[in-house]
């Protein structure tokens, strides 16, 4: 089966409905949707699997997902996983994308080792299953997980989300809910403090996304109370783990003036058995330094019950029978005080604090302070106890863990994603307006702060957060060094990669990428270069405390060479919200290399890009905030931000649920555009949204419309088809435009998910419209459907953008006016120098590569220590964003394209 070409939509179907379109593609053989796989002509290549950080320490999860070269994997095909002796792994696949030959493009794994290999092979075969597989009973009421090790109910409806966790026989936890304080003013000054009002999840519905044999998920969705922040939380369980992971998102629903959320975490209870002197509290706070401490203490009493009574306490096992103590001590327990109350605060990136108390009506003792706190708290006896942990806590700040009633029979547990001792969430807009109520009052305004504001658009109404925590049910308490172990994947997931080369033969994502290759003298300089900028952010991250609940994971837009700070409140110079790409610089940075820091860096920014910075609810649903000194300030809410192509290479790698869920939600955003007008400040003429007739940007519009229909038709979503006709749809009417691309914009109809027919030549070309992803789309597109004119279309556009006026003329009838970011665009100018196998073009790509208005061989390649500041830095004045994204993604794909042609600067 060749891939779709033009003769798979029907003739004139611009005047056609898709609906009617769709139809007839419904009543074809299934064939036409979605082809057989082809039997490989060639085998199943053997894949060899590693740790992103090398082997775990400790009894490990992963999923993962692994691509494969067209043609080459039939959809059928089943997976073995061997470790590096031969001997078999359980292994549970699933398919997470197609090839439109019908062929597997993306397959994903999940695993649950005991002891961890340093590696693994991935093959062709029949998967090892495990010794006790998980297994998921769905009752009227509720849903059992079992694991092997512990069962969890959860809960159909009502508030609890978690009934009860056992291991074996033991009862470790139960009453599982969010928990959710709201507060309806922010105090300002002196005034006295407003009431809070506590609410606690709500359950809607429950679903099992997956039943095992070795990976189970069960999704379920809500509010805090029955009006009030929705919510999706994922539970996760593997085959043999004593652990279950939980995904929880919430979405603000509030425009940011009232209802702000003085705190919003998880709490469980936890049945207390022991004796007090044998039930034990442990935070892990920097590295593997650890609070251990027990409800009761019986060391460092006036009286000594012996050393080897001591010596247990401190290692958290039973404490030998009262009567072998010393009796000084035995019979004055009752005197020595129980601390039933611990919370560890880290309101901060810098330091957290730790007190504790007798009970709820008494005083609190000052424990111990620190810097960064794993996340990971524990409580529990002898028989059995409850730990939890939050990822990225210190990072996202405001958190806390806190423990309540160790004393009692039942002892709670809540992990703060928004700490109660923080502060309201302050969600307001940050100025007046400073009386720019009219377009033009506002495009003055952009003129100066390059903030574009609207009165009432820097809402966060419809933004979103999601948080991982790890809940682990324990038969006693676990000694330190496990602990540690414990924290450590708290902090650091462990994540299984597929090997670079493998990544690169697959020709997944365009082609666009290639090993780092150092073997050339100038190829090396480059790859020195790309190596400085990542250090300078990852250092700037580190220095300028980009840190915090809303802020984690985005980077600072522009620097001040004045002030030598970044310009953090100065408009649209502030954070980036992926302005140019910084997500893809990164993503395919580790593509090409495999690195662990670029990974997690890359990470926490599409962890941070696809929820804050893009609407989930409202309006503007499906549409992202252009960058700004809030997340969600500024007024252009736009395709470019939302784009699923930002988000496609983490899903893939990962098999997430989450970022499919935000894949999912941008299928249908096109229909945006009758909502909101993009370039409604700079209009010259009347324009209503006509939904025959909608104006649609060929550039960052249409490429951040493409991606996700891109995404959903390759998933087989449940709207794959009508994804593949507006993809193909919209293909066909660019490719038949007489300037293509060049043309600027189309009014497309939503109901033909194609373009109206344009007769003249039109030129309108921005230096925004390709750097928005619509490089890395079209290179996609362009290898999966057969189009050729679309592909000319594109061609045009890459050999002119940097071109010369009049080449630009007498092709499309006028030039392309005044220009920039042509280093950006040399990639442009790379790939169409493979695609017509021109030469010249590749010289000039390389050109235009080291004079183009980016960053240039003769810069210092180097950053100044500053002490002025705040704190000390490293300063890089010569450093912005937009150009380290667009020169970090120009030299990647040069290297990949015409790296064999490279010539020196």
């Amino acid at each position: 089966m060749s891939p779709i070409s033009r003769r798979h939509v029907l003739a004139g179907a611009a005047a056609v409905p898709l609906t009617s379109l769709l139809a007839q593609n419904l009543t074809a053989p299934t064939a036409a949707a979605n082809p057989p796989a082809l039997v490989p002509e060639v085998a199943v290549p053997d894949v060899k699997l590693t740790w992103l950080e090398g082997r775990p320490g400790a009894a490990a999860t992963s999923t993962w997902g692994t691509p494969w070269a067209k043609g080459t994997v039939p959809a059928s095909q089943t997976f073995q996983l061997s470790a590096p002796d031969g001997s078999p792994v359980p292994l549970q696949s699933w398919p997470l994308a197609y090839w439109p030959d019908g062929t597997l493009k993306w397959s994903a794994h999940a695993v649950a080792p005991d002891t961890p290999a340093d590696s693994y092979t991935l093959a062709a075969g029949t998967p090892a299953a495990p010794a006790t597989a998980v297994t998921v009973t769905d009752r009227k009421n509720y849903v059992d997980v079992d694991t092997g090790v512990i069962k969890v109910r959860v809960r159909k409806s009502g508030r609890e989300l978690i009934g009860q966790i056992w291991r074996g026989d033991v009862e470790i936890a139960r009453k599982g809910v969010l928990v959710a304080l709201r507060q309806d003013r922010i105090v300002e000054d002196e005034e006295k403090a407003p009431s809070r009002e506590r609410f606690e999840s709500d359950i809607r519905a429950v679903t099992v996304e997956q039943s095992g044999p070795v990976r189970a998920v069960v999704r379920i969705e809500g509010r805090h109370g029955r009006s009030w922040l929705p919510f999706t939380v994922r539970l996760y369980f593997y085959a043999g783990a004593e652990s279950v992971r939980m995904a929880h998102t919430f979405v603000y629903d509030r425009d940011g003036s009232k209802d702000y959320i003085a705190g919003l975490g998880v709490r469980f209870k936890v049945p207390m058995r022991d004796a007090a002197y044998d039930r034990h509290v442990r935070f892990v706070g920097d590295g593997h330094g650890m609070l251990s401490e027990a409800v009761k203490g019986i060391t460092g009493q006036r009286r000594d019950p012996g050393a080897t009574v001591r010596a247990a306490q401190i290692a958290g096992t039973k404490l030998p029978d009262p009567a072998t103590w010393d009796q000084r001590v035995t019979t004055r327990l009752q005197y020595i005080p129980e601390w039933g109350d611990y919370t560890l605060s880290q309101l901060s990136s810098e330091g957290f604090t730790v007190r504790k108390r007798t009970g709820k009506g008494y005083g609190w003792v000052a424990v111990d302070q620190g810097s960064r706190a794993s996340g990971l708290g524990y409580v529990g006896g002898v028989s059995g106890g409850f730990a939890f942990g939050l990822r990225d806590f210190w990072q996202r700040h405001p958190t806390q863990l806190d423990i309540r009633g160790a004393a009692s029979d039942e002892a709670e547990v809540t992990v703060w994603l928004w700490s109660p001792e923080a502060g309201v969430m302050d969600t307001r807009f940050y100025h007046d307006g400073m009386g720019q109520d009219t377009y033009p009052e506002q495009l003055e305004g952009l003129n100066i702060t390059y903030e574009d504001y609207e009165p009432g658009f820097g809402t966060p109404y419809g933004i979103a957060r999601t948080s991982e925590i790890t809940l682990w049910a324990l038969g006693a308490t676990p000694p330190a060094a496990r602990l540690g172990a414990m924290a450590d994947q708290v902090r650091t997931p462990p994540q299984l990669i597929n090997p670079v080369d493998h990544l690169v033969a697959a020709k997944v994502f365009g082609g666009l990428f290639s090993p780092v290759d150092r073997g050339h003298p100038v190829k090396a300089v480059i790859e020195d270069h790309l190596d400085f900028l990542f250090g300078f952010y990852q250092k700037q991250v580190e220095q300028r405390h980009w840190y915090g609940f809303w802020d984690y994971g985005d980077i600072m837009h522009t620097f001040d060479e004045d002030r030598l700070v970044w310009r953090y409140d100065v408009g649209g110079y502030a954070w980036d919200n992926s302005e140019l790409s910084p997500d893809l610089w990164l993503w395919y940075a580790f593509l090409r290399s495999g690195r662990a820091d670029i990974y997690r860096f890359a990470e926490a920014m599409t962890r941070h890009t696809g929820e804050v910075d893009v609407y989930h609810l409202g309006q503007w649903a499906g549409l992202g905030t252009r960058h700004g000194v809030q997340h969600w300030a500024d007024s252009a809410k736009q395709q470019r931000i939302s784009t699923a192509v930002y988000r496609r290479i983490y899903y893939f790698l990962t098999a997430d649920e989450r970022t499919g869920d935000l894949l999912t939600e941008l299928v249908d955003s096109d229909r945006t555009f009758l909502v909101l007008d993009p370039i409604r400040k700079i209009r010259t003429e009347p324009y209503t949204p006509d939904p025959h007739a909608l104006s649609i940007g060929l550039g960052t519009d249409w490429s951040g419309l493409a991606a996700a229909w891109l995404a959903e038709w390759e998933r087989r979503g449940p709207k794959a088809e009508v994804a593949r006709a507006k993809l193909v749809g919209t293909m066909e009417t660019i490719g038949a435009m007489p300037n293509g691309f060049v043309t600027g914009s189309g009014l497309y109809d939503l109901d033909t998910g194609r373009f109206a027919p344009v007769t003249a030549k039109t030129v309108s070309v921005s230096h925004l419209s390709a750097m928005f992803g619509l490089v890395e789309v079209c290179a996609e597109v362009i290898d999966l459907i057969d189009m050729p004119a679309f592909e000319a279309a594109w061609l045009q556009y890459c050999r002119l953008f940097n071109g010369t006026r009049a080449e630009q003329t007498a092709e499309c009838g006028a030039h392309f006016g005044n220009l920039i970011l042509r280093q950006g665009h040399a990639r442009l100018t790379a790939y169409a120098a493979v695609r017509l196998n021109r030469a010249d073009l590749a010289t000039r790509a390389w050109s235009e590569f080291y004079t183009g208005d980016g960053y240039g061989p003769a810069l210092p390649w180097t950053s100044q220590h500053v002490t002025s500041t705040l704190n000390p830095t490293d300063a890089a004045t010569w450093v912005s964003t937009n150009t380290t994204a667009l020169y970090g993604l120009a030299a990647i794909q040069n290297l990949a394209l015409v790296g064999d042609r490279i010539t020196a600067p």
